[in-house]
């Protein structure tokens, strides 16, 4: 997201490309142009990986594209002065506002882990998420469950494809849970049925 590009970006066709990222603490990684804190996606797979979008993200990215502020990096989501946004204003600007206002909260923990009250000693609440890898989940389970329950009910090669991960066997460690389980019995009744003609 930090290091996405307008011109990764094919609001015609409704889709982006994942290419580069930004790192996380603006480390500067150094190439044949110097220092830059843009690298390659930490995995191959992840390397100009296609994500189609929604028409509402579409309309959304229109909109944000006419007053996105400059710059010459041609970020999608720069900070005021057109450069990397710190990916720690994204979490606390970005991230964790909404999540109050909707009131998917937590109460908040002192040094202690005891839950901190305002002056009248009512619980101050903070946001659930923490962290920006928590839509990356929620994405991957968008994915998988099935359509009737509101997801995209994908199978588990285009999951992997989605989430740029380097092996199927990644997919299905911190995902398989979320796919639709069968009822064994019922299978095999019905395949012996079909089998045997009875």
């Amino acid at each position: 997201m930090r290091g996405l590009r307008w011109s990764d970006v094919d609001l015609k066709a409704g889709e982006l490309h994942v290419r580069q990222r930004a790192d996380r603490y603006h480390a500067k990684k150094y190439t044949n142009e110097g220092y830059n804190p843009i690298g390659l996606p930490k995995s191959e797979a992840g390397e100009d990986r296609t994500i189609p979008l929604a028409p509402m993200v579409v309309n959304t990215l229109r909109e944000w594209k006419l007053k996105c502020p400059k710059g010459q990096l041609d970020l999608v989501f720069p900070n005021g002065e057109g450069n990397i946004e710190f990916h720690a204003n994204i979490v606390t600007r970005g991230l964790h506002p909404p999540q109050i206002a909707a009131g998917l909260t937590v109460p908040a923990l002192d040094r202690n882990g005891k839950p901190k009250a305002d002056k009248e000693g009512n619980p101050i609440m903070a946001a659930k998420y923490t962290g920006l890898h928590a839509l990356r989940h929620f994405y991957a389970s968008w994915l998988i469950n099935p359509k009737d329950a509101g997801g995209q009910g994908k199978d588990i090669k285009t999951v992997q494809a989605r989430m740029g991960h380097s092996s199927i066997v990644m997919t299905a460690d911190t995902y398989g849970h979320l796919f639709p389980g069968t009822n064994d019995q019922e299978e095999l009744a019905a395949a012996e049925k079909s089998l045997l003609g009875a």
